[in-house]
């Protein structure tokens, strides 16, 4: 784990970004004292197919509730045109 001082990080900002986004994690201290951490974002969770498949399902259900009124290509051709 690396410790930088703020000056540091406001003159090396894209090298730290480019650090984090590579795994480290970067401790910025002020005055000695640490303060905040720069380090890389965690992955999402995976949706299990399973609950993607429910989901994709559910969605469809609504989709095909709702009213088809038609074309969208046309319908925002025709409004453009206005």
């Amino acid at each position: 784990m690396r410790k930088i001082s703020i000056s540091e990080l406001h003159t090396h900002t894209s090298e730290l970004v480019r650090e984090a986004a590579e795994g480290r994690t970067i401790v910025i201290e002020r005055r000695g004292e640490p303060v905040a951490e720069l380090r890389p974002l965690t992955a999402p969770p995976d949706i299990p197919a399973a609950r993607k498949a429910r989901i994709f399902t559910s969605m469809r259900k609504i989709w095909d509730r709702m009213p088809q009124v038609g074309d969208s290509t046309r319908i925002l051709e025709e409004d453009r045109s206005r």
